[in-house]
């Protein structure tokens, strides 16, 4: 009994009883048989996450959060990638919730009827993260899209820019991206502005794509006075091709990004961004899923985090 409860991280046991079992085990290359244990208590120790992408810089930082709460709760994260598909997530969602885990973290708030009905059904705790523009099927831990692009233009017309450009990646499918748009442009029209161009393309975030957009855009609108990206590494790349150009950033033309990654610590100058709480969000929702959190909820939790603006080097100081 002393030897399972150790081995199922279950029940009182003393840390050198525990370490003398744990030796034992390893030394005999024992693994416990999981899905036996899972026919008596109908769920595994398994967390499904799934995330639209993995290439993007602001996922990992995500699973990072999500890994580090679930380090010592005996249960263990399996990540599933959509690539911004709802049919692929939808997909995922079927294979993960098959093995029954015990719970499910997942992006967004958006999803097929199929997937919102399986995790409703499911029985066990369900987070979705990144957003909280929406309504929850149980626990959302997130922060507001839209007040984070309304909070944006706000900064960006006090600063004195006018013309203003929009340049995005995957936006039928992100639609935390979207609903950024959708805020960006309500705080411009409080200061009777709207966007002077835009300049979107389907593809991954990267470096040489906000290069091409930037290239593109100020091509189409010279006179434009402002860049907003929909993300850090095309806004990275954009300002990296101002400066090889001799544009003068901000004076000339001002840049903002979103996310706060740490690739902009690297840049010749800091690009305004809004530090979008990743590792956060991955924390409190894993601390959701594993009893943790600071209410003591297991469901039906709402956490809204605030984004934190950071003007850096590329908004002309008001």
């Amino acid at each position: 009994m002393t030897v399972s409860r150790v081995l199922r991280n279950r029940g009182d046991v003393s840390a050198a009883t525990r370490e003398r079992v744990l030796e034992a085990a390893k030394r005999l290359g024992y693994v416990p048989n999981k899905i036996a244990g899972a026919l008596a208590s109908q769920r595994v120790n398994l967390v499904a996450v799934i995330v639209p992408s993995l290439s993007n810089l602001v996922f990992p930082e995500v699973l990072s959060g999500i890994s580090e709460e679930l380090e010592d709760s005996g249960l263990q994260p399996v990540f599933g990638v959509t690539n911004y598909s709802a049919e692929r997530e939808e997909a995922a969602l079927y294979e993960m919730l098959s093995w029954r885990p015990s719970g499910v973290i997942v992006a967004g708030l958006e999803h097929t009827d199929a997937a919102r009905a399986m995790m409703k059904n499911s029985g066990i705790p369900i987070v979705e993260i990144m957003d909280v523009d929406g309504e929850a099927i149980d626990s959302v831990v997130g922060i507001s899209h839209r007040r984070a692009g309304e909070e944006m233009a706000r900064a960006i017309v006090a600063s004195g820019y006018r013309r203003i450009g929009f340049l995005g990646t995957k936006m039928p499918h992100d639609h935390r991206a979207r609903k950024r748009l959708e805020g960006f442009e309500a705080g411009l029209a409080e200061a009777g502005i709207t966007l002077a161009d835009q300049e979107f393309y389907s593809g991954g975030s990267a470096l040489l794509k906000g290069r091409e957009m930037t290239e593109a855009i100020l091509q189409r609108s010279p006179d434009l006075d402002f860049l907003y990206y929909s993300n850090d590494m095309i806004g990275a790349g954009g300002m990296l091709y101002c400066l090889e150009k001799g544009i003068d950033v901000p004076e000339r033309i001002g840049m903002a990004g979103f996310n706060g990654v740490d690739l902009l610590d690297g840049l010749p100058r800091r690009l305004a961004t809004m530090d979008a709480c990743r590792r956060e969000i991955g924390r409190r929702a894993a601390a959701i899923i594993a009893g943790h959190s600071d209410s003591g909820l297991i469901g039906g939790e709402r956490v809204e985090l605030t984004p934190v603006l950071q003007l850096g080097d590329t908004i002309r100081k008001r």
